[in-house]
Order: C-alpha cells, then sequence, then structure tokens
C-alpha cells in the first residue's frame, strides 16, 4: 500500500490592512476531522481524495487543516507558531507510524505572518527535513499565489488553478491527486520551469472566460494536457501580499521534456509581459459612479468596492461608497454589506422591530471615518451559514440587517468572503429587488451579478486592496515592477527546478 498524507494550510493575506489575522480567522482541522470535513465541499482536498479513492492501492494519511474563513491582515506571530507547529507536528506523527510514500499539501501561496514572509516555502523546507528527500511532493495553489524558491526547490510538481474567478478547487485537487501517483507509480520525472515577470495586475482582463489572461492560461493548459506535460498555469500573485517573492510567474512542469517546459513558459512570459498594461484595472471615481448611478433610469446599478474586498483581505469595513450615496441624496433602494461588530451589538440590544441609532463604518480599518445612522432592526442571526460556491461553511458572527431609510445594510460582527451571494442569500436578500447593490469583491462569478444588472462599475476607492496598486504602498517586494515603477525593463528570467 502506498501511504499518502494530505495536510492543508490556505490564506490569502493583504499587508496593508492594518488589522491582523489570529486564529480565529482559521478553520482549524485536526487529523481525525479533516477528511470528513472536506468530502462533502467543491474544495481541492475534497478532488484529491475523490481521486485516490478510485485506487485500491492506497492508504490515505490524515495531517492538520487550516484555512482561513476569509482573507486578512497579516497572520499574528502567535496565530502562525501554532499553526505551523501543528502542521509540521501532524507530519511528524504520521511519518514515525510507518514510512510515508507521498506527501499532498494544499496551500495558497499568498500568506504572509509577522515573522515569517514565505509560509509555504518554510512548511515545505521543514518538512523535507522530517521525512527526507526522496518522498514525492506534491502541492496545490491558487494562481494569486506568491511563488517562491523554496517551494519550487522542494515540490517535485505543483498544480494551480486554472480559472478566475475560481471554479475549479475540485479539479485542481483532482489534478494534484493523479499528478502525485504518476511520479509515485515511476512513470513521470518532473521537470519544472518557472519564468519570472516583473509585474502586478488586476482588473476584468484577468477574467479567464473572457479575458486576455484566460488566452495565456490556455496555452499552460494545453502544455499540461499534452503527451509529455505534467502541469501548467499562471501565477499572478495577490499584490496585496507584499512580500519579497511578489510578482507573476509562469509554471511549466513536463516529464523529462526541459526544452518544452523552458520555450513554453518563455514564450507564454513575453506574451503577458506585452499584455502588461491591459491586465490593469480602469476605475471610476466615487463621486462619478454615484452620480452615473442617479442618472439611470431602470434595473439595479453594480458598484464594485473592490478596496476593500474580504476575499483579497481587507477588512470590509469601508463605510466610503455609502457616505458619498448618502451625500448625494440618493433616492434608489440600496443593498451593502459592512463589517461593523459594534453596530451589530447595539443592533442586538435594541432588538428586532426596533430602531436603533449608531455609527457604522471604520470599526477596523483607521482610514475610514464612522458615520451616525438611525434605522430599524429588521434582522438579527449568528452569522453561519454555507458558500453558495463550494457549500464550506462561513462564520460571520452575529448579524444583524439595519434599514436606514432606503438604505438595508448587512452588518457581519467578522470579515467573512462577498466574493458571492452567500451573505445576502442567508438573510433572505436578493440583489436583484434592489436598485443599487455595493459589491465588495473584484470579480465575482458573471451569474451573479455582472449578467443581469444594468450598470456596472468599478470604483476607484481607498483601502487595502485597492486595485489602483501604485496607491498601497509597497516595500518590500522585489523593484521594479511594474506598475509600481516607471520604465521596468523586461529581461526574461528563466529557472529550472529538477529533484
Amino acid at each position: 500500500m502506498k501511504r499518502i498524507l494530505i495536510a492543508e494550510c490556505s490564506q490569502e493575506i493583504a499587508s496593508f490592512n492594518p488589522v491582523p489575522s489570529q486564529l480565529e480567522s482559521f478553520r482549524l482541522a485536526t487529523p481525525a476531522q479533516l477528511f470528513a470535513e472536506h468530502r462533502p465541499l467543491r474544495t481541492e482536498i475534497a478532488g484529491a481524495l475523490h481521486h485516490f479513492d478510485s485506487r485500491t492501492d492506497v492508504e490515505l494519511v490524515a495531517g492538520f487543516g487550516a484555512r482561513s474563513i476569509t482573507s486578512g491582515g497579516t497572520t499574528s506571530a502567535a496565530a502562525w507558531k501554532f499553526i505551523s507547529e501543528s502542521f509540521l507536528d501532524s507530519i511528524r506523527a504520521a511519518d514515525k507510524i510507518a514510512k510515508l510514500d507521498g506527501i499532498y499539501f494544499c496551500l495558497h501561496g499568498a500568506m504572509g505572518a509577522d515573522d515569517q514572509l514565505d509560509p509555504e516555502g518554510y512548511l515545505l523546507v521543514e518538512t523535507r527535513k522530517i521525512v527526507g528527500e526522496q518522498i514525492p511532493i506534491v502541492a496545490s495553489f491558487d494562481l494569486h499565489g506568491v511563488i517562491t524558491d523554496p517551494v519550487l526547490k522542494n515540490c517535485d510538481s505543483i498544480a494551480v488553478y486554472h480559472t478566475y474567478p475560481h471554479i475549479d478547487l475540485y479539479e485542481t485537487g483532482e489534478r494534484s491527486a493523479k499528478l502525485l501517483l504518476k511520479i509515485m507509480d515511476g512513470k513521470a520525472k518532473p521537470v519544472t520551469v518557472r519564468a519570472r515577470i516583473p509585474a502586478l495586475v488586476r482588473g476584468d482582463e484577468l477574467k479567464t472566460k473572457t479575458g486576455i489572461f484566460g488566452k495565456r492560461v490556455a496555452e499552460a493548459v494545453a502544455i499540461e494536457n499534452s503527451a509529455t506535460g505534467l502541469s501548467g498555469g499562471i501565477f499572478i500573485g495577490n499584490p496585496f501580499t507584499d512580500v519579497p517573492d511578489l510578482s507573476s510567474n509562469v509554471i511549466i512542469s513536463t516529464n523529462d521534456d526541459e526544452k518544452l517546459a523552458v520555450d513554453t513558459a518563455t514564450k507564454i512570459a513575453a506574451e503577458f509581459w506585452r499584455d502588461r498594461a491591459k491586465l490593469q484595472a480602469f476605475l471610476t471615481s466615487v463621486p462619478d459612479a454615484v452620480s452615473q448611478a442617479r442618472e439611470a433610469k431602470s434595473g439595479t446599478t453594480i458598484l464594485v468596492d473592490a478596496a476593500d474586498a474580504t476575499s483579497s483581505g481587507a477588512c470590509g469595513d469601508s463605510n466610503v461608497v455609502l457616505a458619498e450615496l448618502i451625500k448625494q441624496g440618493y433616492s434608489g433602494t440600496v443593498l451593502a454589506p459592512l463589517t461593523d461588530p459594534a453596530a451589530v451589538a447595539a443592533a442586538f440590544k435594541a432588538g428586532v422591530g426596533n430602531t436603533v441609532t449608531t455609527n457604522v463604518g471604520g470599526a477596523l480599518d483607521p482610514r475610514y471615518t464612522p458615520i451616525e445612522v438611525t434605522g430599524k432592526v429588521q434582522m438579527l442571526s449568528d452569522g453561519e451559514f454555507n458558500n453558495e460556491a463550494e457549500g464550506e461553511p462561513w462564520h460571520a458572527g452575529n448579524c444583524a440587517v439595519l434599514k436606514v431609510n432606503n438604505i438595508t445594510l448587512v452588518l457581519v460582527s467578522k470579515p467573512v468572503s462577498l466574493h458571492n451571494r452567500s451573505l445576502f442569500f442567508a438573510h433572505g436578500l436578493f440583489p436583484e429587488k434592489f436598485d443599487l447593490v455595493i459589491v465588495k469583491s473584484p470579480h465575482c462569478q458573471d451569474h451573479m451579478y455582472k449578467n443581469w444588472a444594468t450598470t456596472y462599475i468599478n470604483i476607484d476607492a481607498p483601502g487595502s486592496t485597492s486595485a489602483n496598486l501604485p496607491t498601497l504602498g509597497h516595500t518590500i517586494c522585489r523593484r521594479p515592477v511594474f506598475p509600481l515603477d516607471a520604465n521596468v525593463e523586461y529581461v526574461p528570467e528563466i529557472t529550472v527546478y529538477r529533484r
């Protein structure tokens, strides 16, 4: 029997969020819990389990799991200490019982801790110290991951999402499992090539179904699906994770065909660099966006406040758009999410059906100024609901729906991902019934908003995840890099990895 260990450490952080991620920001799973938690879901581990289960010669061994409830600020040193020690201790325990034959890690790639700027690389380096150099390791990543030398040196190969918005988590897990077994069965000798691109990107052209980026990803996927291909993809990094290796990267892994890997990665990287200016967000100022919304005659206007995207690492407590709507006297019905534990507490104290006066906004991020509102408490909840896409349980803490004249606020105690409509649905609210919806995610799946909205505007608001990248204030990432610096020269930077 082949003993294969599975473990997880997945989080995306925004270095510009002043609120650190603590242990309660994660959904933790002991080895006894890990598989049971993932099997009903559409996650990477669920996909890997499905493929591994098809083999009668595989014994699965569960390790520790830490998966962020949503993205957030830099992980605190204390939280990272607990997570990293638990993760590595679970590997030591499994290896002590009996020799491991292979390892699959479900990682993200855009994590960062107060005292560790490459958490994923650290875990892989330390894992090699435990299990040795001969055991095959395959890891899966989000394409917003920051890929590093320690990661590529210590993995036999990697798999990366092929879609944005991300709809292939399960499939990425399946691909990872297939890749690991192919290596373990002696049918593959991976050579992996990294082509680094000094560019950070955002914007609609990154949507793989419709944008330029999708064409580049398709080229990498074509190699992955070829006779000698093993894995291919493009890491665009998370531009809000200010760490030394932040950049974009093409990764091609083949079955001992170095020339194919080098040629393909080099070609795709050059094409990506050529399109770099198109791979930026086109934004409208908040006053102009609200003015356009006021002029809309019918249908629903979507204002995309990606600068406060919790799924990218922001707090979700920006009230900038809300304040402008009030300032301009917008009279249509509004649906808006907002993180504000104190406002939720005030609503709970008042009770359903009663009126409450409270400050909203700027509860966590000091760049926002709280504004006072008076409204009727329409609903209170415990904030426990499932993600409409992958089915994962989400935890927003106590929540309150507060009706402030024409504005319906969905207040949460804890930041929760807003890249789909789960929070609204959990409180009986349907976006299409409102004249204007504030969406705090750069890109949701099109059917959720864009396909039916009458007006759809990406706004230029302040925040820790602003797509106006030069305004963020990077101090750690390698420079020069587009668009933070002028006149960046592109020189192909190719690295080959073999184990």
